[in-house]
């Protein structure tokens, strides 16, 4: 697949994704571009964010996005014709206090990319929505339990364990709130596992 001016978040994502698996360098997908790819585009990110594991020399990154058209641009990779563009947040893949994320595989034809699961990527934006009101990140935490399946139990035991219970329930009116206003739409039924 080449990228273009037409190219949608997803797109990039699993093409940038692929290249830097070819490569060598384990990297999985995070943050808002990821949201996108669960919300369906009902959210969309201008960035594509990758937490990188080990310690892949800049050279190596650079090699990979270079074979895409990505140049680095002080802290991120720009494509001359793709509106989004890629960045590789600090610090080791987590979710507030919890590390032991297991990422997922999305595929594509013969390309892959690691990916944050719907759970995680529902505790990711509820993250923002705990630590700094980000009022809009739990509209998405919620959108994406309306199209996926997501454990509940566990959001709630992260929840607890992050010492937010009270915005939990919060975030377990808007899923409620969401899923009556998609009935009154009369769309499908929500994805979300008790």
């Amino acid at each position: 697949m080449r990228l273009n001016a037409k190219s949608k978040l997803s797109d990039v994502a699993l093409v940038v994704g692929d290249a830097l698996r070819r490569a060598g360098i384990s990297a999985v997908l995070t943050g808002g571009a990821c949201a996108s790819l669960y919300t369906g585009g009902e959210y969309q990110s201008v960035d594509v964010d990758f937490v990188l594991s080990g310690q892949p020399t800049s050279d190596l990154i650079e090699g990979a996005l270079a074979s895409l058209g990505f140049s680095r641009k002080v802290d991120r990779y720009i494509h001359p014709r793709v509106r989004f563009f890629v960045e590789f947040p600090p610090g080791a893949l987590g979710i507030g206090e919890d590390f032991r994320i297991r990422p997922v595989v999305r595929r594509r034809g013969s390309a892959s990319t690691l990916a944050l699961s719907a759970t995680d990527s529902c505790r990711d934006r509820l993250a923002a929505f705990y630590h700094w009101n980000d009022r809009q990140s739990l509209s998405v935490a919620a959108a994406i339990a309306l199209r996926h399946r997501v454990d509940l139990r566990k959001i709630r035991l992260w929840s607890r364990n992050e010492g937010h219970l009270e915005r939990y329930e919060a975030f377990v009116a808007a899923v409620k709130d969401a899923r009556q206003a998609r009935r009154d739409r009369g769309e499908g039924r929500l994805g979300t596992k008790r």
